[in-house]
């Protein structure tokens, strides 16, 4: 199956809200087909969230480049890609930082998310398993940090995990309506800038929500 006419008409519907050139030729690059279900692979390039099982989802295409874009990722950076999931934003990420760390909390996803990123190429994605706290303390500090699911508030243990004058991108709200917050740790500790309004699955665990709140529905 031809996936080019799809994936030009979602490369001109998000470029209308997204500028950021690096975004737009990753989303160019990476088949998103291999990130999703086989029974879903028509819809690869629509502009909607699907399922990937386990009651998450891959996001809104949008989205993930009005993330993307937010978190300005470098060329040199070292980036945290937290909620990986399918593993698709972590392979954007791949073409758009030096190094990507993904945590999931999902066994069946891990799997699923290491065998798509080998099939896409990107070679400079470790995808591990989440452990108690948010992120990778254990590898910090990190020049960016991105999260793929909502938290009631900006989780402080991924603050630190940022370098100074790093980035952290995350859905902050209830868990079933949220805002983008673009965070930049300084001196005095935080500076958060809200983005638009977005709807993601919870964020488990310390700085999230109970176990029984996953699968609330997300984009």
């Amino acid at each position: 199956m031809s996936y080019t006419a799809a994936k030009a008409r979602l490369l001109r519907s998000i470029g209308r809200e997204v500028r950021d050139a690096r975004v737009l030729d990753a989303i160019r690059d990476v088949p998103r087909e291999l990130f999703v279900p086989p029974e879903l692979a028509a819809q690869a390039y629509d502009d909607v969230a699907l399922s990937i099982g386990e009651g998450q989802t891959i996001s809104q295409p949008l989205m993930v480049a009005i993330m993307l874009q937010a978190l300005d990722a470098q060329a040199t950076d070292t980036v945290l890609d937290v909620g990986t999931g399918s593993g698709y934003q972590a392979a954007l990420l791949s073409h758009l930082a030096a190094h990507v760390v993904g945590v999931e909390r999902i066994p069946v996803l891990i799997e699923r998310a290491r065998a798509a990123l080998g099939e896409a190429g990107a070679t400079n994605v470790d995808v591990r398993e989440a452990g108690p706290v948010p992120g990778a303390p254990e590898l910090a500090p990190f020049d960016r940090i991105v999260v793929g699911a909502a938290a009631p508030s900006v989780p402080s243990s991924l603050v630190e995990q940022l370098r100074l004058g790093g980035r952290l991108v995350i859905p902050v709200g209830t868990p079933f309506e949220q805002r983008l917050a673009q965070v930049t740790r300084t001196l005095a500790g935080r500076d958060v800038r809200w983005l638009g309004a977005c709807r993601f699955v919870p964020l488990i665990g310390d700085g999230g929500w109970p176990a029984d709140m996953a699968g609330a529905p997300g984009v």
